[in-house]
């Protein structure tokens, strides 16, 4: 295990410090420890195969296109080398774009970076995007926990969000898919799906929502209104009530690890968290005092 925790700090550098890198740079002259913007052709840069995010808004990137036509690329892409090529570390849209203005070369900056730290920087780029839906924003948020060991307060902090924000997205992760699915639809805003995360048919009332394009504060009061059902020992084999869902949903998010809470009735019951990695293991062990052994 220690082995294991051993890698996973021999990446170098924090949040903070990755942040920095796909953060537009003022202009400052170039030193030793930051390497110098260079232009290379289009041709001779790659995406990212592992690049989260897959769809690109057709719409956007015509507009994006018709500024580098004015203005030209401003702001430079992030690279390191890949072979005789180039991978694209932040940026791609940019890349896109540009292709589409018929630009030959692209500002960039090469840099060296693990294959965990592309994926680590890929992910936040998409957050700091401004047309994130909240379950894209909320996705983002849980791969920096759960693969990478970030905790909420750590991510307040650096991408100058709120950490009730950041919690408040990650419960959206515990509704229905199809009420997420309206939540990506833009159907259902984050204010609407926040009222729904205790409600005890989530998907019913979010329908209920859209047909009859309630306001969130319409929709709160019909949660208050909604017949509440009556918990019982066979509520385990018809699905969890709203507020142990709720509860797994605060706990999880506090973690960054799935877990399962099973509520037997007067007072008793048992929490199950899941981790994926040794590094979760030894968080978890220093969240909870236990040194890890190994």
């Amino acid at each position: 295990m220690s082995d294991r925790k051993q890698e996973r700090r021999g990446l170098g550098r924090g949040l903070s410090a990755l942040m920095a890198e796909v953060a537009p740079q003022a202009e400052e002259a170039a030193s030793p420890e930051r390497p110098r913007e260079q232009r290379l052709p289009v041709e001779k840069l790659v995406p990212n195969p592992d690049q989260p995010r897959r769809a690109f808004d057709d719409t956007a990137l015509a507009e994006l296109a018709m500024s580098i036509r004015e203005k030209g690329v401003i702001q430079p892409l992030i690279v390191r080398a890949k072979g005789d090529m180039y991978e694209i570390v932040a940026g791609e849209r940019r890349w896109r774009a540009a292709q589409r203005a018929q630009v030959h070369d692209v500002p960039v900056v090469v840099r060296e970076f693990t294959d965990t730290e592309v994926l680590e920087i890929a992910i936040i780029e998409n957050i700091q995007r401004a047309d994130l839906n909240p379950v894209e924003e909320a996705m983002g948020y849980r791969a920096l926990i759960e693969r990478f060991g970030h905790t909420q307060e750590q991510l307040s902090q650096v991408m100058g969000k709120s950490r009730s924000h950041i919690a408040n997205l990650m419960r959206l992760l515990g509704l229905p898919d199809e009420v997420q699915g309206l939540l990506r639809e833009g159907k259902l805003t984050a204010g609407h799906a926040r009222a729904l995360i205790t409600a005890d048919d989530p998907a019913m009332l979010a329908r209920k929502v859209v047909l009859e394009g309630l306001s969130v504060r319409q929709t709160e009061s019909l949660l208050k209104s909604a017949p509440v059902q009556k918990k019982t020992a066979r509520s385990k084999v018809y699905g969890k009530d709203a507020d142990t869902r709720a509860l797994e949903a605060d706990i999880s998010a506090t973690l960054g690890m799935p877990i399962d809470l099973d509520y037997a009735g007067g007072g008793r019951g048992k929490v199950t968290i899941t981790f994926s990695s040794m590094e979760q293991l030894d968080r978890l062990c220093s969240i909870l005092g236990t040194p890890p052994r190994g």
